[in-house]
C-alpha cells in the first residue's frame, strides 16, 4: 500500500527546531512576496523612521551632557549669557528625546496594516493548504490542534517583524553608534565597557533562552492538548451526556490542564532566573561607566556633564536591551511556531490533481469500478478487486454488513482516496485524471449524518449552490418536504441551526441535506445510508423527499435498511471488500443468499417492533 505523504512525512510528534536563520529567510520571503507588493513604500519608510529614532536616541545624551557642562561653567564664571548655551542644549536634548520616542510610534502606525496583512496571508495559506490535504490527514488530526498551528504560525509573523526588524536590528545600530560616539568624544574605554556589557547581556540571554525554549515547547504541547481535548469534549457533549461521562471527561480535562500548569510554572521560574541575571549585568555595566567617568573627571580629563552623558547613553542602549531579552524569547518561540506552520505547508496531499488534469464532462452519468483494491491504514483490506458497472440514469443500491467496504466504495468514487490498484471511471473518464473540484461538483451527497454549519438555515441550504435564486431555493425546499418546517420557524430561513445543526432533529437535518442536494442539481446522487438513523415515520417523509431528488439522475445508494433500495434497478451485495451477489431485489431474495438473509432479519425486526407497539397501545387503551 502506498505511503500517504501527508500523514507520514511530518508526524505531529516531530518537533521543529525553529532555526532563527530559516525564520528570517521566511519572513523576508513573505515581505518580498507579490501579495505584499502594495506595502513596499510603507516598509521602507517604517524602517527609515526606526533608524532616525536611534540617531536621535544617541544624540540626546550628548546634548544633555553639553548642557550640564555649559551650566556648570556658567555657575563657575557667573556668565549670564551662558544661559543661551546650556538652555539651547537642553532644548535640543528635549527635541531629540521627543523625536526618538515619537518616531517609533509613527512607524508602528504606518506598519500596523502591513503586519496584519502579512498575518492574514499566512493564516489564509495555512487554512487553504490544510483544507487541500486529503481525508486521511484529517482523520488522524484534531481540529483544535491544527487550528492552533495555523494561529500560532500567523502570529509568529507579527512577532518576527516587530521584534526582529524594529527592535533587534535597531538595537545593534544604536550600540554601534553609541560605542563610536563614546570612543570619539569621551575615550575608548567607555566604548569597550558599553560593548562588553551588551555582549555579555546578549550571550547570557541566548544561553538561558535556549534552555527556556525547551520548557516553552513542553508548555505549548500541553496547551495544544488542553485545547484539543476541550474542543473534542464540547463538540461531542451530547455523547458525553448520554453516557453520563461528565465527571470522567472533566477528569481527563483536569489531567491535561495539570500537565499544562506544571509546564507553565517551570517556564515562569526560568523567566525569573533570566531576569535576575540580566539585571545584574545591566547594573554592573552602569556602575563601571559611572566609576570610570568619576575617576577621569577627578583627573580633569572629563567634565561632570560628560559623566552624565555617558550614563544616559548607556541607559539608552540598555532600554532596547530590556526589550531584547523579551524579544529574543519571543523571536525564538515565533521561529518554532512558524516552523511548525511551514512544516504543515510542506505536506503533500496523497490525493491531488495530476498535471494537466481536465474538467470532468458528465454526459450520461455512467460509472465503472475496474479491479479496484484499497486498504485503509492499519487494515489488510477494505475493498479488493472490486468491479461493477452503473448505467447512466439508473438507481443502484449497495448493501452488505459493516466492514464490507460500502462506505469505502463511495469515498473512492468521491476520490477522497485513490485506489492502490485499479481505476474508477465516470462516462469513460478516469477520475484520477480529472480535477477534484469538477468531480465533486458533479455529485450530490446525502450522508447518514447531515452536518450543518453554525449558520443560518438559508446559508446551509445554499452551501452546494451559493448563486441559486430565491425561486430555486424555495423549489428545493418544497421538493424536500421542508416548507412547513421553515414557515413554522420564527425567523424562517434566517434561523441559526446551532453547532453541527444540533437545534434541528434528525429528520429535519436529513431533509435539509436532501434540499441541499436538490438545489445543487447534480447529475450523480450519492446516498450514504441517508435514512438508517431515522424512525419509520420520519424515514417515510425523508424517503418521499429523496424520491424527488432521484428523478432524472444516476443514483448510488448505500443502505443499511434494505427497504430503501428495494426499488433499485440493481443491487450489489458486498462481502469482505468484494461483490458477493448482484441483481434486483426480487432476484436476490429468491436467490436465498446473503441478501435474502439480511432481508429476513429486517422483516423479523420490523414485525417484532410492530408487535411491541401494538401491545403498548393496547395497554394504554386498557388504562
Amino acid at each position: 500500500m502506498a505511503t500517504p505523504s501527508d500523514v507520514v512525512k511530518t508526524p505531529d510528534s516531530q518537533q521543529p527546531e525553529g532555526r532563527l536563520d530559516e525564520a528570517i529567510v521566511r519572513v523576508a520571503g513573505i515581505l518580498a512576496s507579490r501579495d505584499m507588493a502594495r506595502w513596499r513604500f510603507r516598509m521602507v519608510l517604517a524602517f527609515f523612521l526606526t533608524l532616525i529614532a536611534k540617531l536621535f536616541a544617541v544624540a540626546a545624551p550628548v546634548l544633555f551632557g553639553n548642557g550640564i557642562n555649559a551650566l556648570t561653567n556658567s555657575i563657575d564664571t557667573g556668565a549670564t549669557l551662558a544661559f543661551w548655551a546650556f538652555g539651547g542644549a537642553f532644548v535640543a536634548n528635549a527635541l531629540a528625546r521627543f523625536a526618538s520616542t515619537s518616531a517609533p510610534q509613527l512607524r508602528d502606525s504606518l506598519f500596523a496594516p502591513v503586519s496584519q496583512d502579512a498575518q492574514r496571508i499566512m493564516a489564509l495559506k495555512g487554512f487553504l493548504h490544510v483544507q487541500s490535504l486529503s481525508l486521511r490527514y484529517h482523520q488522524t488530526r484534531r481540529a483544535g490542534a491544527v487550528n492552533r498551528i495555523i494561529d500560532r504560525g500567523a502570529n509568529a509573523v507579527d512577532f518576527l517583524l516587530r521584534f526582529l526588524v524594529f527592535n533587534i536590528v535597531p538595537a545593534v545600530v544604536e550600540l554601534i553608534l553609541a560605542a563610536t560616539v563614546a570612543a570619539l568624544l569621551y575615550g575608548w574605554i567607555f566604548a569597550v565597557i558599553i560593548v562588553v556589557a551588551v555582549m555579555a547581556y546578549a550571550l547570557v540571554t541566548w544561553f538561558l533562552t535556549e534552555w527556556r525554549v525547551k520548557l516553552r515547547r513542553q508548555m505549548n504541547e500541553a496547551d495544544s492538548e488542553v485545547n484539543a481535548r476541550a474542543v473534542d469534549i464540547l463538540a461531542n457533549f451530547e455523547t458525553v451526556k448520554a453516557f453520563a461521562a461528565e465527571r470522567r471527561e472533566a477528569e481527563r480535562y483536569n489531567d491535561a490542564k495539570g500537565r499544562y500548569a506544571t509546564a507553565a510554572a517551570k517556564s515562569d521560574q526560568s523567566l525569573n532566573t533570566l531576569n535576575i541575571v540580566q539585571s545584574a549585568i545591566m547594573n554592573g555595566g552602569l556602575l563601571a561607566v559611572m566609576l570610570m567617568g568619576a575617576l577621569l573627571a577627578l583627573q580633569g580629563r572629563l567634565q561632570v556633564g560628560d559623566v552624565a552623558a555617558l550614563t544616559l547613553m548607556l541607559m539608552s542602549v540598555y532600554q532596547p536591551l530590556n526589550i531584547l531579552g523579551f524579544a529574543y524569547r519571543q523571536i525564538r518561540q515565533a521561529a518554532v511556531d512558524l516552523e511548525k506552520l511551514f512544516q504543515t505547508l510542506t505536506l503533500v496531499p496523497d490525493v491531488q490533481d495530476k498535471p494537466g488534469a481536465k474538467e470532468l464532462v458528465v454526459t450520461e452519468g455512467g460509472m465503472s469500478f475496474e479491479n479496484v483494491s484499497f486498504a485503509h491504514e492499519g487494515r489488510s483490506r477494505s475493498v479488493e478487486n472490486l468491479s461493477f458497472d452503473v448505467k447512466g440514469g439508473t438507481f443502484v443500491g449497495i448493501a452488505g454488513p459493516s466492514g464490507s467496504g460500502k462506505s469505502t466504495t463511495l469515498r473512492l468514487l468521491l476520490r477522497f482516496f485513490d485506489p492502490d490498484k485499479g481505476r474508477v471511471l465516470i462516462d469513460g473518464q478516469d477520475i484520477a485524471h480529472v480535477t477534484q473540484e469538477s468531480l465533486r461538483n458533479a455529485m450530490g451527497l446525502v450522508p447518514q449524518d447531515v452536518v450543518l454549519f453554525n449558520d443560518t438555515l438559508r446559508q446551509n441550504l445554499l452551501y452546494g449552490r451559493p448563486d441559486a435564486t430565491e425561486e430555486q431555493l424555495w423549489d428545493a425546499i418544497d421538493r424536500a418536504r421542508l416548507r412547513q418546517f421553515v414557515e413554522d420557524l420564527e425567523d424562517g430561513l434566517e434561523t441559526r441551526v446551532g453547532e453541527r445543526g444540533l437545534k434541528l432533529s434528525g429528520g429535519e437535518k436529513q431533509r435539509v441535506g436532501v434540499a441541499r442536494a436538490i438545489l445543487k442539481d447534480p447529475p450523480i446522487l450519492i446516498l450514504d445510508e441517508a435514512t438508517s438513523a431515522l424512525d419509520s415515520e420520519t424515514e417515510s417523509d425523508v424517503q418521499e423527499a429523496l424520491n424527488e431528488v432521484m428523478k432524472g439522475r444516476t443514483v448510488i445508494s448505500v443502505a443499511h435498511r434494505l427497504s430503501t433500495i428495494a426499488r433499485a434497478d440493481k443491487i450489489y451485495v458486498l462481502h469482505e471488500g468484494g461483490i458477493a451477489e448482484q441483481g434486483t431485489h426480487d432476484e436476490l431474495v429468491n436467490m436465498g443468499g446473503r441478501y435474502a438473509a439480511m432481508w429476513d432479519r429486517q422483516i423479523q425486526a420490523v414485525d417484532a417492533a410492530r408487535k411491541v407497539r401494538d401491545a403498548t397501545a393496547a395497554r394504554e387503551r386498557a388504562l
